[in-house]
C-alpha cells in the first residue's frame, strides 16, 4: 500500500498540534484528516475508516479513552491502529489507554520528525501484517480467524481489541509453551513501542474474562502460556 492511500486521523483539541502534525504527515505523503474533540473524531473515523488514529487523551465533549472504547466496537475498525498522543505520562493513564484498546502511546512534547518516524514504524507493522499469509486456526473449542480478526468459541463470536487478539493468537500458536514477557512485548507490541510493566497483565486479565480463566496460566517471573 502506497503512502498516498493510507488515511490518518489526528484528534486533538490544540489547534497548534493539529496544524503542525497534520502538516508533517501530509508532507510525508499520507492522507490526513483532523478532528478537534473525541466526539468529532469518532464521527470522522466512522466516515473515513482510517488506517491509523492519533488520539489525544484530555479533550472536551469526549475524552480519548471513551473515544477509543467506542472505536474499538465499531465495525470496520478492527484493524485500525490507535495510538494516544498526550502530555500525560503517568502509568495509570497508559494502562487506561491500553485497557481501552490502544496499540501505542506517544508522550508530548515530541519533535515532528520523531513523530513521523514513529508513525512510519507503526504503519510498517500494518504492512507486515497485510503481507503475512492469513489463515484460520482451531485450538480446542476456539476458532481464530486471523484474516478477519474474529474469535469464535463454541459457535459464539467474541469481539477482541487488536492487541488482545494478537496476544491470543501468539499464545495459541504453541499451546502449553511458556512465552517470556520480553518475547510477548516484542511480538505483540514491537521493539519500537515503550509500554508500562503492567500492559501484558492488563491484556491477559481481559482475555481471561472473555475467553476463560483456565486457558491462561501465569508462570511467575517468566511469562504466560495458553493451555487447553
Amino acid at each position: 500500500m502506497k503512502k498516498k492511500d493510507i488515511r490518518i486521523l489526528l484528534v486533538d483539541d490544540e489547534p497548534d498540534i493539529l496544524e503542525i502534525v497534520s502538516y508533517n504527515l501530509s508532507a510525508e505523503g499520507y492522507e490526513v484528516f483532523t478532528a478537534k474533540n473525541g466526539a468529532d473524531g469518532v464521527a470522522k473515523a466512522k466516515k473515513k475508516l482510517p488506517h491509523l488514529i492519533i488520539l489525544d487523551v484530555m479533550m472536551p465533549e469526549m475524552d480519548g479513552i471513551e473515544a477509543c472504547e467506542i472505536l474499538r466496537k465499531t465495525p470496520g475498525m478492527e484493524n485500525t491502529i490507535i495510538t494516544f498522543l498526550t502530555a500525560r505520562g503517568e502509568d495509570y493513564s497508559q494502562v487506561a489507554g491500553f485497557d481501552a484498546g490502544a496499540d501505542d502511546y506517544i508522550t508530548k512534547p515530541i519533535k515532528p520528525k520523531v513523530l513521523v518516524s514513529k508513525v512510519n514504524a507503526l504503519l510498517r507493522r500494518l504492512k507486515k501484517e497485510e503481507n503475512t499469509q492469513e489463515d484460520i486456526v482451531k485450538v480446542g473449542d476456539i476458532v481464530i480467524n486471523r484474516e478477519e480478526y474474529k474469535i469464535i468459541k463454541k459457535g459464539v463470536e467474541i469481539i477482541l481489541p487488536r492487541k488482545e487478539f494478537e496476544l491470543l493468537a501468539l499464545l495459541t500458536s504453541k499451546p502449553s509453551k511458556v512465552f517470556k514477557r520480553d518475547v510477548i512485548l516484542d511480538r505483540v507490541w514491537g521493539n519500537e513501542v515503550v509500554v508500562g510493566g503492567r500492559t501484558i497483565d492488563v491484556h491477559i486479565r481481559k482475555l481471561r474474562e472473555k475467553i476463560g480463566e483456565d486457558h491462561f496460566k501465569t508462570v511467575k517471573g517468566v511469562g504466560y502460556k495458553f493451555v487447553l
